[in-house]
């Protein structure tokens, strides 16, 4: 079992900037990949940003340039740091890891853009 934990989301600007953490515990040595994906109201859910646990990363095409995840390893810990938000990365940001076919989710955070 493997329990994720999302925080910082809020509200703010266009332009603005977000961090988002996600911790996880219980078998983290099980722990690769570590996700981020989003739901915006009506759309299903899309992947924001992968990191392996070697460092390696992939981005959705709408956040590249914008967006950096990372992770700290020791703290089994990723983080998703936000830059030049706009209204449409308005959603749910949901923290998740895959482990031997399970997908675990944290509980999101929502993210909302606006003026």
């Amino acid at each position: 079992q493997v329990q994720l934990v999302e925080s910082g989301g809020g509200l703010v600007q266009p332009g603005g900037s977000l961090r988002l953490a996600c911790a996880a515990s219980g078998r983290t040595f099980s722990i690769n990949a570590m996700d981020w994906y989003r739901q915006a109201p009506g759309n299903q859910r899309e992947l924001v940003a992968t990191i392996t646990r070697g460092g390696s990363t992939i981005y959705a095409d709408s956040v590249k340039g914008r967006f950096a995840i990372s992770r700290d390893n020791a703290k089994n810990t990723v983080y998703l740091q936000m830059n030049s938000l706009k209204p449409e990365d308005t959603a749910v940001y949901y923290c998740h890891v895959g482990i031997l076919g399970r997908n675990y989710w944290g509980q999101g955070t929502q993210v909302t853009v606006s003026s």
